[in-house]
């Protein structure tokens, strides 16, 4: 038997979280929905695409863990999220503003509780 991407319906990370209910609290204040919340596991959807958020952390694999949101515009995503004070909020680094990055991408940068960070990039022009 053979599979093709047609045999996947979806495919969601795990993310730790060094504090549960921090982390939760983080993520929808960056504007996620909670849409399945377990004892020790919470599914977080903004629009359409989400990612799993486990009650587990080890310290090494949060800090080199990274999402990569690829999006129209790096820079309204940076004032967007800025204007959210994150930083005074959950005690995390203030966001990066876009730089564009040697290998192409226009990349803001952003840090959660547990220290996952995420690679917000800006989408390149289609030819």
């Amino acid at each position: 038997m053979t599979v093709s991407p047609a045999d996947i319906i979806k495919m969601r990370p795990f993310i730790p979280a060094k504090d549960f209910e921090r982390s939760k609290s983080f993520y929808r204040d960056l504007g996620f929905s909670i849409t399945h919340d377990m004892q020790d596991l919470a599914e977080l959807s903004l629009g359409e695409h989400n990612f799993l958020l486990q009650n587990y952390y080890r310290k090494e694999w949060a800090e080199n863990c990274v999402m990569h949101l690829l999006v129209p515009d790096a820079g309204t995503w940076w004032r967007a999220i800025s204007a959210k004070n994150l930083p005074g909020r959950h005690d995390i680094p203030a966001p990066e503003e876009p730089k564009m990055q040697p290998w192409g991408l226009k990349v803001m940068y952003l840090s959660d509780p547990s220290g996952v960070l995420w690679h917000i990039a800006e989408a390149p022009p289609t030819p």
